[in-house]
């Protein structure tokens, strides 16, 4: 039951759905999804943590940055589940279609730069 609670906390925020819909379509560094997002990169970072314990995202170093995208090991079974279940999810959401809008746009080395 543990992994499952992980999971449904994970998801209870609105900010770490945003992530999770963005992460669908690409790995992402922290500077980019806070920029996507318009909020700290420290609130980024404690979101992705807490998606990371629960089985929902990983990351790989990628250079100088740490890349973000969706975890596909079966570390928590539930995690897999929801996660499929999610991309035909809130696509039709005015913020997740900005989101979505907005994220191709950003250029990382120019964000990560002003940082």
């Amino acid at each position: 039951m543990r992994g499952l609670v992980k999971v449904f906390k994970a998801l209870s925020d609105k900010n770490r759905l945003r992530i999770l819909k963005m992460l669908q379509h690409k790995k992402m560094c922290v500077c980019e999804l806070a920029a996507a997002l318009g909020i700290t990169q420290p609130s980024v970072s404690r979101h992705l943590s807490l998606m990371k314990d629960a089985g929902l995202v990983k990351d790989e170093r990628n250079g100088h940055w740490i890349d973000y995208g969706l975890c596909d090991e079966s570390i928590n079974p539930y995690a897999t589940m929801i996660q499929s279940h999610l991309k035909g999810w809130i696509n039709d959401d005015t913020t997740v279609k900005e989101d979505l809008k907005r994220m191709k746009s950003l250029k990382r080395e120019d964000i990560c730069r002003k940082n």
